[in-house]
């Protein structure tokens, strides 16, 4: 629950099934951004990379249910069911119409939410279940991916970190991510693009923020924390030192900058 903005960058580990009960939830990807509100029901698949932010509307606090389905739950689940994966995996998150078996399960849940002790273990195993039952009734391509335990392994470097360098993660996560260790993941960087890896993602981050400000006309406020920035004063002053004017200011007239050096002092 959060009755204020909240925002961070989230690796989704497990496949996470989720109702927004109240407030509004943005999940920025590389691809796209989606924003839920209350009554939505949607679906992450795991290992996916994107920025969260959660805040409060209508009077009303963010609120959610949330559920994780674990590999070894699921293994277990499918070890005890006959999958009908007869398509492939999929790696978008999913929404889901209202249904009378998703209302209903959900139902189920809003009492939880007053008690002060955890759920009995039993109980939880249950419930994860007939989550995953309903599921399957009412998603035919869910087994695809729920019955899917293979390990992505090392992927290419260059691809992933072109689609994903607005997320404002640590090196030892991209490397984690890619497939790698970090000192594999520093070598095979710097083969790929031939500069140290926060350098470059300083400069694709600011080039990124410029786009969304002139062409998109997105707000400053607004584009920092897209572009994988802790706070927008450290956001404005390498934008300024980049650019040589500030982030508020038009830039009518102006091309934007695309092999400058970096300053050392910019990489935080």
């Amino acid at each position: 629950m959060a009755d204020k903005f909240f925002k961070a960058e989230a690796i989704w580990e497990f496949h996470s099934l989720m109702r927004i009960v109240s407030g509004e939830m943005k999940i920025v990807l590389a691809e796209n951004t989606h924003v839920f509100g209350m009554g939505d029901t949607f679906l992450v698949p795991r290992n996916r990379l994107s920025t969260v932010i959660k805040y409060p509307k209508d009077g009303l606090p963010f609120k959610c249910i949330l559920i994780t389905f674990r590999p070894e739950q699921l293994k277990d689940y499918y070890a005890k069911q006959k999958s009908s994966a007869k398509l492939k995996s999929w790696q978008k998150v999913k929404s889901y119409d209202k249904n009378p078996l998703l209302e209903s399960f959900v139902t189920s849940l809003m009492p939880y939410f007053d008690m002060q002790q955890d759920l009995p273990e039993e109980l939880v195993k249950l419930k994860l279940e007939e989550a995953l039952t309903i599921l399957r009734a009412i998603d035919e391509s869910i087994d695809g991916l729920l019955s899917d335990f293979s390990d992505p392994g090392k992927i290419d470097i260059a691809t992933y970190m072109e689609k994903n360098f607005m997320f404002n993660l640590t090196l030892e996560n991209f490397s984690l991510l890619t497939g790698r260790s970090i000192s594999t993941f520093n070598r095979d960087f710097r083969k790929s693009f031939n500069t140290p890896p926060q350098k470059w993602l300083m400069q694709k981050r600011l080039e990124l923020a410029h786009y969304l400000l002139f062409e998109k006309k997105i707000k400053p406020a607004d584009v920092y924390v897209e572009v994988g920035f802790e706070n927008f004063s450290h956001f404005s002053y390498s934008f300024k030192k980049y650019f040589g004017y500030s982030p508020k200011r038009s830039t009518e007239g102006k091309t934007i900058k695309t092999t400058p050096a970096i300053e050392n002092d910019l990489i935080q």
